[in-house]
């Protein structure tokens, strides 16, 4: 499903067609005018998890960076993966909007892979409670993941079998909230693009889409393989390297954007930046090159 159709439907869901008499519809596609940056908090993990860097400390930094948002994943709330009382949720977001920034997403982790009905089903209520978490603090996207990498004896269409109907069931639960379930790949169940155009296409939930993480395509060109997924992007992880047929080599940023300002996305492209260094000077470098290159 492409992305202005879900928009179309969720009007339609919404009951709301008074908005097409003082919005008419638009081409999106070649138009990057409401595209906006945002940091995964990722950049920060070590320092996050150490105590070295705090919530208030990062969204300085983003503001300073002229950032429009923030990514948390919600590791780095207190009490993870217990979902914090609502005086934390609405101070985290109340620290943001003094800073100028939106919560552009959160995620977990969790694993819908699991055989066991009983951990399972602990694992779709982990997401359930977190959506929940995720309308407070007013994000419109929360991430999971599909699960990791086989074990030896395991079939993969079997499995993904048990993330698609997870998926649904945590969709379904995600609407009734106002937040968009998104699934990442992230080179872990799901390797390739055909594995997510599977999941999207089975799953077929209005509420769920593609957290595009461009840095986990490792069994082909890793440009081909968004052009082929792009069209699921309800957000994004853009990161400095690609894994080119399983090498990693820095992104190319002239042949990535242009594929994204071709598509119809609108919306928050969080950059994110790993490995070893100081991350507020990784994510500075790597946040000018971005904006370098989108004009």
């Amino acid at each position: 499903m492409k992305r202005r159709n879900f928009l179309k439907k969720g009007l339609q869901v919404a009951s709301l067609p008074a908005l097409a008499m003082h919005y008419p519809s638009r081409t999106l596609a070649g138009s990057n005018s409401n595209l906006k940056l945002s940091l995964n908090a990722f950049s920060f993990n070590a320092a996050l998890r150490d105590g070295s860097v705090g919530i208030e400390t990062l969204f300085d930094f983003c503001a300073g960076q002229g950032f429009a948002a923030v990514d948390l994943t919600a590791y780095y709330i207190p009490g993870y993966p217990e979902v914090p009382s609502d005086e934390v949720l609405f101070g985290i977001k109340k620290l943001a909007h003094h800073r100028g920034l939106h919560i552009s997403g959160t995620g977990v982790r969790n694993n819908f892979t699991e055989s066991d009905p009983v951990i399972r089903k602990g694992e779709i209520d982990l997401v359930k409670r977190w959506v929940v978490a995720a309308a407070k603090l007013g994000a419109p996207v929360l991430r999971v993941f599909a699960g990791p990498r086989l074990q030896e004896g395991m079939v993969w269409e079997e499995k993904a079998a048990l993330v698609v109907e997870a998926c649904r069931e945590c969709a379904a639960f995600a609407a009734n909230h106002g937040v968009i379930l998104a699934m990442q790949n992230h080179n872990e169940f799901i390797q390739s693009a055909a594995q997510v155009e599977q999941i999207m296409r089975e799953v077929d939930e209005e509420w769920f889409g593609l957290v595009l993480d461009i840095g986990s395509y490792s069994q082909a060109d890793p440009y081909e393989e968004i052009q082929k997924n792009i069209r699921y992007a309800v957000n994004w992880q853009l990161k400095e390297n690609v894994n080119h047929f399983g090498i990693q080599k820095p992104v190319d940023l002239a042949k990535l954007m242009p594929l994204i300002r071709d598509s119809d996305y609108q919306g928050y492209l969080p950059i994110e930046t790993l490995g070893p260094g100081d991350p507020f000077e990784k994510v500075t470098r790597f946040l000018a090159r971005v904006r370098a290159e989108m004009g």
